[in-house]
């Protein structure tokens, strides 16, 4: 399976960007989980949302009530709003996809950066 995020850029303070991760590679894929991760240069990475599927997210509360995760067949999404420029980050997508070759792996997307001006 590979994994391919889209969707970052620059935005202006209180703007929105809607990242994608979508995964490829087999013509049966099903996505059990997935989840967002940022990273600032010389920092740690930290969770931003995550998601079973058909259970409800989970988000840091830094992002609480601004960004929502959603799975949509092979592809995982993040709708960002009200961003602020301390959302500014590398934003990597995380996945627990199951297909009838590997059965059930953790897979794991380059970053797609998101910058947030003031």
């Amino acid at each position: 399976v590979q994994l391919q995020a889209s969707g970052g850029g620059l935005v202006q303070a209180g703007g929105s960007l809607r990242l994608s991760c979508e995964a490829s590679g087999h013509n049966w894929i099903i996505i059990n989980t997935a989840a967002w991760y940022r990273q600032c240069p010389g920092s740690q990475r930290e969770l931003v949302a995550s998601l079973v599927k058909g259970r409800t997210a989970s988000y840091a509360d830094f992002v609480k009530d601004r960004f929502a995760i959603s799975i949509d067949e092979k592809t995982v999404h993040l709708q960002m709003s009200s961003l602020r420029p301390e959302d500014t980050a590398n934003y990597i997508c995380t996945i627990n996809a199951w297909t009838p070759t590997h059965g059930s792996e953790y897979y794991s997307a380059q970053g797609t950066q998101v910058t947030v001006s003031s």
